[in-house]
């Protein structure tokens, strides 16, 4: 089940960063996951400067915080067990396989690489997205964060009662 749920957040992981991305539009969503050449090269025009929409990083983190611990919490419902290390390590282990999908298949396979996240004027310019910086730090940000929310959601799926 652990496998399915696995295999499901991944796809849908996936289906996210497919759908939320392909124009200038979209990817200007995600600003500040680009390396810092690109986002010079962006600000420099006007058509693209006045959408980007700057994040904190600590509100950035809070808001993905609480979005996977509602997710992991309700896809925990489905493996639950009654003691806090079988649900801690359930947990854990389907975050930290997200996130190290994310890093390995979608940031340093398919986004470097892809024109897809390309803006308009870089799509031949390839070595400009090849910066491995930013998800590298954003994997390890992941790391401390599905460990926070394996803690949370082992100690709620303990605490929950189901049932009668």
């Amino acid at each position: 089940m652990l496998l399915a749920e696995g295999v499901f957040l991944c796809t849908l992981f996936w289906g996210v960063c497919w759908f939320g991305t392909g124009s200038d539009e979209k990817n200007i969503r995600n600003f500040s996951s680009y390396p810092e050449v690109v986002q010079k090269i962006v600000i420099l025009r006007p058509e693209l400067a006045g959408r980007i929409r700057r994040r904190v990083p600590v509100v950035v983190f809070a808001n993905n915080l609480l979005l996977f611990t509602v997710l992991l919490f309700a896809l925990g419902l489905l493996t639950r067990q009654e003691e806090f290390a079988g649900n801690f390590l359930n947990t854990l282990l389907l975050g930290q396989a997200l996130n190290l999908f994310d890093l390995l298949v979608i940031d340093l396979l398919w986004w470097r690489h892809t024109r897809r996240v390309r803006f308009t004027g870089t799509e031949n310019q390839p070595k400009l997205y090849a910066d491995p910086g930013k998800h590298i730090s954003a994997f390890l940000r992941g790391v401390v964060m599905f460990l926070l929310i394996a803690f949370i959601d082992g100690y709620l799926l303990t605490k929950i009662q189901i049932g009668g």
